[in-house]
């Protein structure tokens, strides 16, 4: 993409980036409520889980599991004049973010990684108590100079999805992580996943997309991390069923949408999280996470 096209993917995806506020509320019916079944331990394990021999469980047994609260934060800034009101529902201002970092930390939660998840998904590992998800879309600096330094203060760690076309660029409204960043994020034991080229919507892929949208991508990431990407993220929270085997065949092993229901036959391709909306309070983060999950 040329340069001078980043503004507009920058108010696309923050404007529309991958989901719609009536979708935040729980939507799943297949999400079990039974306060009885017990998801976490007294003992949290390391973060350090092997999952090579992972034997993908049936998507009954994945489905019947309680899900774990999972975040999707986009801009970490204060709101500008020029910041529309669609716009700042994916922008949580700086203290409003500490803050509800700080919550969610003296409430007891603690963040997982997704090998944790993809352990527990499919063998029912152990997870720490309050387990929780931090995940950031769209390469944005302040994500790195903000977020990831909030949480680190906090022992908590996050994965990043990363948008390739705008690693290291200067945009009209927000500027972008260089490939040194990206890397020490990933050095420092957050994850790297990718979320595609440019943003471009996932059911929309034909023909050379693949190769855009994924192989190239995913290519670039592995050569900045040193590491293999496993985890994707759909722009717009927009997927289909047709399109998960093309994940598949590349290697990936799970994928993130937002708050829709879960696909029945695929459901760790089709995780669930929440936008994290720059309107809410950290009461109102805290009580979203309980009430969706």
């Amino acid at each position: 993409m040329k340069q001078h096209f980043l503004p507009l993917l920058t108010a696309v995806a923050i404007f529309t980036a991958g989901c719609q506020s009536k979708s935040q509320t729980n939507t799943d019916s297949s999400i079990q409520k039974d306060s009885t079944e017990q998801v976490t331990s007294s003992e949290a394990p390391a973060e350090k889980v092997d999952v090579s021999k992972i034997k993908v469980a049936d998507a009954k047994t994945i489905l019947a599991r309680k899900q774990v609260p999972i975040l999707c934060y986009h801009q970490v800034r204060n709101w500008k004049p020029t910041d529309g009101k669609v716009g700042k529902d994916y922008i949580v201002e700086v203290q409003n973010f500490k803050d509800q970092v700080k919550l969610l930390a003296d409430s007891g939660y603690h963040s997982i990684l997704p090998d944790q998840l993809y352990a527990y998904l499919n063998t029912g590992a152990p997870l720490p108590s309050k387990p929780i998800m931090f995940t950031f879309d769209d390469t944005d600096m302040d994500q790195f100079t903000i977020a990831a330094p909030t949480l680190k203060k906090y022992g908590f760690k996050a994965v990043y999805f990363i948008m390739t076309v705008t690693i290291g660029k200067k945009g009209k409204f927000v500027d972008y992580m260089t490939k040194e960043q990206i890397k020490q994020l990933s050095d420092d034991g957050n994850v790297i996943g990718s979320h595609t080229y440019d943003h471009k919507n996932f059911k929309k892929y034909e023909g050379k997309d693949w190769e855009e949208q994924l192989d190239k991508p995913t290519k670039k990431l592995e050569e900045i991390t040193g590491k293999k990407m496993t985890e994707f993220a759909y722009p717009f929270g927009l997927w289909n069923a047709q399109g998960i085997p093309q994940l598949k065949k590349r290697g990936f092993r799970m994928a993130f949408s937002l708050a829709d229901k879960r696909d029945q036959n695929d459901p760790l391709f089709t995780i669930r999280r929440i936008i994290a909306s720059g309107y809410w309070s950290p009461k109102t983060l805290h009580n979203s996470i309980k009430n969706s999950f």
